[in-house]
């Protein structure tokens, strides 16, 4: 028997995945774990990149997770082990915690959330502790494996303590503490990893954490398709390029406003202290900020900085080389798809006749945005949604970070069969290593339920 906390629903899938993965760990180990903990991954159904902007979001929680079996001692190091073997072993002293945000390896993103929690709960010191690590969702793919391997280290962290947290405390920690290595996100992943429910999908607020419920159409399946091709937020400088870029529109649509834009980070924050609405937020783009790439010195010169306080104060440090900033572009995606999240949920709400196809065009307006406004798509992706479009979606987009990783589309149920088969021959078949990579990259997906421990009993 399992007992689990919150309640979720175990089903044949994981108890065949707990039951693996604690031979493997006493195979590793020579003991039995105390504990399992896992934290799911997610599909980001509209939303993207506007969550470190302070806007909403709306994803749901996916079947694959991580996984990770643990024992506690008072050895005081934490020994690290994965069952894929490229994944190498680390072992850690509690007291010498350190990440190296050069050098995003795995076991940097557990230590994450090993820190995040001893830093918020104030530990001096921690439970030493075995883990062996397991993974269903595919990495680099923007369906959150990363952040739920901080998420499930988060809830690892509390239990071997013995310090129960809330889930938005949970949540809220995981989330900051992801900036160890090096990226600037801005809580979706973490929240629905901790808030989903089976069977809904979630509108993700900020400032305060909130999740509300949203009840997708009744005759549609979402299907996740990876384009195989591979993205690390935290390796490359594409992520907090966007995200820098964010600050500085902020800052000049601020100044133009004649606001103290010193103190304002986020695109949101600049609405709310303007009090109008997205569609003047638009305006206001459109008639501050001129499309041609901004230079260091013309940004310096507007809001009166040198050089020197533009990389001090506002560059990340992986955007330090940067020389040229779309502020137009990506301010103007940012306000148009915080405005999509609001329609999509008003149509699930309301639920027209016509749900389907208004939430399909929507998407299509996301990806669209996406890829001309943020340029966060890359060719594999546009040729899936072009692909998957042709075979019968109504919807589709890429999701999560982008520049690789996988499109979700929206599905007429009578047309599951057909499409599926569609998107294995237009785009899989032809290509010896997407084909290999097929069974895994192709697949429905519903929402899911958040993180849990498990216990045997």
């Amino acid at each position: 028997k399992w007992y689990v906390y919150p309640s979720v629903r175990l089903n044949q899938f994981d108890e065949h995945l707990l039951q693996k993965l604690k031979e493997a760990f006493r195979g590793k180990y020579g003991q039995m774990p105390l504990f399992f903990a896992c934290a799911p991954g997610r599909v980001n159904l509209i939303g993207e990149h506007i969550d470190y902007c302070g806007y909403a979001v709306l994803p749901m929680a996916i079947e694959q997770n991580i996984l990770a079996a643990v024992s506690v001692s008072d050895s005081k190091t934490i020994q690290l082990a994965n069952t894929e073997p490229k994944y190498k072993d680390f072992t850690v002293s509690v007291d010498g915690i350190f990440i190296d945000r050069e050098n995003p390896q795995w076991h940097y993103y557990f230590l994450c959330g090993v820190r995040g929690i001893q830093e918020h709960l104030s530990l001096s010191s921690l439970a030493g502790m075995c883990c062996m690590v397991d993974g269903t969702i595919p990495a680099s793919s923007g369906l959150s494996s990363s952040s739920a391997l901080v998420c499930c280290a988060g809830l690892v962290t509390m239990e071997a303590n013995q310090k129960p947290l809330s889930k938005v405390t949970l949540a809220e920690t995981c989330a900051k503490c992801e900036r160890y290595i090096g990226t600037e996100g801005g809580g979706m992943d973490q929240s629905i990893s901790f808030l989903a429910e089976e069977g809904t999908a979630k509108l993700i607020e900020f400032n305060p954490l909130r999740a509300t419920d949203v009840r997708l159409p009744d005759g549609a399946v979402f299907v996740i398709a990876n384009c195989c091709v591979e993205m690390n937020k935290a390796a490359s400088s594409h992520f907090n390029m966007r995200v820098v870029e964010c600050r500085i529109a902020t800052k000049m649509l601020a100044k133009a406003r004649g606001l103290d834009w010193s103190h304002l980070l986020k695109l949101g924050d600049l609405q709310k202290e303007l009090q109008v609405s997205l569609e003047q937020m638009l305006e206001l783009v459109e008639e501050v900020l001129h499309p041609e790439p901004y230079s260091r010195d013309e940004i310096c010169k507007t809001l009166g900085i040198s050089t020197e306080q533009l990389c001090e104060d506002i560059l990340s440090a992986n955007t330090q080389h940067a020389t040229d900033f779309k502020l137009y572009q990506r301010a103007r995606h940012v306000y148009g798809e915080a405005a999509r999240v609001l329609q999509f949920k008003a149509v699930c709400d309301s639920s027209p006749a016509n749900a389907v196809t208004q939430l399909g065009d929507l998407m299509n307006r996301s990806h669209a945005s996406c890829r001309d406004l943020y340029e966060c798509s890359c060719p594999e992706l546009d040729q899936l949604v072009d692909t998957c479009l042709q075979a019968g979606a109504v919807g589709s987009r890429l999701t999560g970070a982008g520049w690789g990783g996988c499109t979700v589309s929206m599905v007429p149920g009578e047309r599951l069969d057909s499409f599926l088969q569609t998107v294995r021959e237009h785009y899989y078949v032809p290509d010896a290593r997407r084909s290999a990579l097929e069974k895994q990259s192709l697949f429905v997906t519903r929402p899911g339920g958040g993180a849990a421990i498990f216990i045997e009993e």
